[in-house]
């Protein structure tokens, strides 16, 4: 209740609703309580407030809707928060899933989304599957890469299992989370092998301190072990959630981030007691 309180201060301080702030404050608790430590209070309130000093958040956003169709939409987040927005896509991709079985919502220039599993979980309580992925910041390269093209790009699937606890994925589609090296430089740790590579792209395979200037390698770490794969699977986010958003991709995109969002109603494909 005291990280509650004292984080939602913090975000009405910088100018946010009581509501927003409620919210944001939500996915962060959220990410703590399940021991995301990357996506919780300590590491990415701090963060925040960097972004909000910097301009990169809009703390009272004028989000509207652009384009929509009965089973999709995209909405123009206005740079909202990433805890305020994509709660907001998942409860219209809800919606529009139990009106058509699906729903689908992109967000175009999103912020920082925060713990994907967050909105993915949201489809749980209505019997319904979460999909749920981020078009992270630019710091990864592709496989024999040299350069940073490409995002971190989680993504978060949520399914409900009837008497079981519901299977929750969330996992970004590089060797780890960004805000991993984040808590490593703030605790004196180094890097293990396959997370990131040294500035010309040359993957560090050795337990090392933290080089100044580094990359985020692919899922994987290296070719012979599999990089491609997460390489391939961060592009596949990539299109999703930022080309078809219409922020373009990788070096090229137009805004800081963007996020898909996918309910399925279980009902409107089975009716088996599976679930």
């Amino acid at each position: 209740a005291d990280v509650r309180t004292t984080v939602e201060a913090v975000f009405m301080h910088y100018g946010m609703s009581a509501e927003d702030a409620k919210q944001s404050t939500d996915v962060l608790v959220y990410a703590d309580l399940r021991g995301y430590d990357t996506h919780g209070v300590s590491n990415m309130l701090r963060v925040y407030v960097d972004f909000f000093d910097k301009g990169k958040i809009n703390p009272a956003p004028a989000w509207k809707v652009i384009r929509e169709s009965k089973a999709t939409a995209t909405i123009d987040s206005d740079t909202a928060h990433g805890g305020v927005i994509g709660p907001e896509g998942m409860r219209l991709a809800i919606q529009k899933a139990r009106d058509c079985g699906v729903g689908v919502v992109n967000i175009y220039n999103g912020g920082h989304y925060g713990a994907a599993a967050y909105t993915a979980a949201m489809a749980l309580k209505h019997d319904m599957i979460g999909v749920s992925m981020t078009v992270g910041g630019l710091e990864m390269t592709p496989t024999f890469g040299a350069g940073k093209l490409i995002g971190l790009n989680p993504i978060a699937i949520a399914t409900p299992a009837s008497k079981e606890a519901p299977f929750v994925f969330d996992a970004s589609m590089s060797g780890v989370a960004g805000n991993k090296i984040r808590i490593a430089n703030r605790l004196g740790r180094g890097t293990l092998p396959a997370w990131i590579s040294q500035a010309d792209g040359t993957p560090i395979m050795d337990e090392a301190p933290v080089p100044e200037d580094f990359m985020h390698l692919p899922l994987g770490g290296t070719r012979e072990i599999g990089s491609h794969k997460g390489y391939g699977l961060a592009m596949m986010i990539e299109v999703l959630g930022s080309v078809l958003s219409g922020a373009a991709a990788g070096p090229d995109r137009r805004v800081f981030q963007s996020q898909q969002m996918i309910a399925y109603d279980i009902s409107a494909f089975t009716d088996l007691e599976l679930f």
